[in-house]
């Protein structure tokens, strides 16, 4: 009779163990996701502000300023990993509107201009980590959901994988800028 109930016991604090592990793991993935909108949002802020200045400077560049604020747009209305295609759209507008950029010596002069392309600089570096960071504790999740026997702890109280934050194949090739 003691070895059962310590047997009872045994897989009873398993089960409470590995719920509890799973549960801090998927709030790690959502806290990791926070950090990454936190970003994000940082970077939306910025945005209007560069398009501003560039707009002064280099009056005629309508088509690479309408490109970047439609892809602001686009990717506020995105939500969760879904918004990857829209945020790398975001990454690439940026890359060819600093190349637009170089041909206009008002411009890269600019104070402002210098100030923003900073600090969208520093912000998609912070944006990559936060991306890393939350692509690391969703594998450790989804690791952990999938191997035996926690997954089948996972299937009895619902705790689903995550999604890894990626982009398309099309989304890797450097954007062409032509003047």
């Amino acid at each position: 009779m003691w070895t059962t109930i310590a047997v009872i016991s045994i897989v009873l604090l398993y089960f409470i163990s590995t719920y509890n592990g799973l549960v801090a793991r998927r709030n790690q993935v959502r806290e990791a996701w926070a950090t990454v909108d936190t970003q994000l949002k940082r970077r939306y802020d910025l945005i209007p502000n560069l398009i501003e200045t560039v707009r002064g400077a280099a009056k005629h560049e309508k088509e690479t300023l309408t490109e970047l604020t439609r892809a602001r747009t686009t990717a506020m209305k995105s939500e969760g990993v879904d918004s990857a295609k829209a945020q790398n759209k975001i990454s690439q507008t940026l890359k060819s509107l600093f190349a637009v950029a170089e041909n206009y010596p008002e411009l890269k002069a600019n104070q402002n201009f210098l100030e923003l392309q900073q600090e969208l600089s520093d912000t998609e570096t912070k944006i990559q980590a936060a991306r890393q960071f939350y692509n690391t504790v969703v594998m450790g999740l989804n690791t952990q959901i999938e191997q035996f026997p926690s997954n089948l702890v996972a299937a009895m109280f619902g705790i689903t994988t995550e999604k890894m934050f990626e982009i398309d194949e099309a989304e890797k090739v450097t954007p062409k800028v032509k003047f």
